[in-house]
């Protein structure tokens, strides 16, 4: 007897979806990197922030809040796109949508915060890390994420971490941002 379309959806298995961190928690983690930040740079002298398209930008925006609140100045904030920069680029299985990168300063001797939402093979950091050399020569740079899961290809490991997720490679890991989704949670879900 065959099975009809609507039965043979309900019997496939629904992924299963945890929140890892909620919007307290996300909160508290960028709080405790900001800290760490000015503590590890001895403060915001030179400190820039650059936010890898898209929810980079965002934690970036945000720990640019916190450090302004902590130091009480205004810390430099650049948005880049790292799709021409992926090295997946020239086999031609992905076709890139460009964003915007916009990087109003110079990068000259200034101590880089790379900031991105989760830190997975390493493959966007090394292509963030080489369009980053296109703007200038930073004095140095570090990588703070949200959320660190584990599976790296590269020898990539972040400075600043809200939160070690191990994870599954069937496993997929999910930043909601009230600026985008309009709920703060990370979640994890079985696929």
């Amino acid at each position: 007897m065959p099975i009809n379309k609507s039965r043979a959806k309900s019997m496939k298995k629904k992924p299963r979806t945890k929140v890892a961190m909620d919007a307290q928690g996300i909160d508290r983690s960028l709080t405790r990197i900001a800290y760490e930040i000015l503590e590890h740079n001895k403060g915001g002298a030179e400190l820039v922030l650059v936010g890898i398209q898209k929810g980079g930008v965002y934690l970036a925006e945000r720990l640019r809040r916190k450090l302004g609140v902590m130091e009480g100045m205004e810390v430099p904030l650049g948005i880049l796109d790292i799709n021409l920069y992926r090295d997946d680029i020239a086999t031609g299985n992905s076709k890139p949508r460009l964003g915007k990168t916009e990087i109003p300063f110079m990068l000259d001797g200034m101590k880089v915060i790379l900031v991105d939402d989760v830190l997975f093979t390493g493959r966007t950091v090394r292509a963030a890390l080489d369009a980053l050399m296109d703007f200038g020569r930073p004095k140095f740079i570090r990588l703070a994420v949200l959320v660190d899961r584990g599976h790296r290809e590269l020898p990539i490991m972040p400075d600043y971490v809200g939160m070690a997720l191990p994870s599954s490679l069937w496993e997929e890991v999910t930043v909601h941002l009230k600026e985008k989704n309009g709920r703060d949670e990370v979640v994890i879900e079985a696929t």
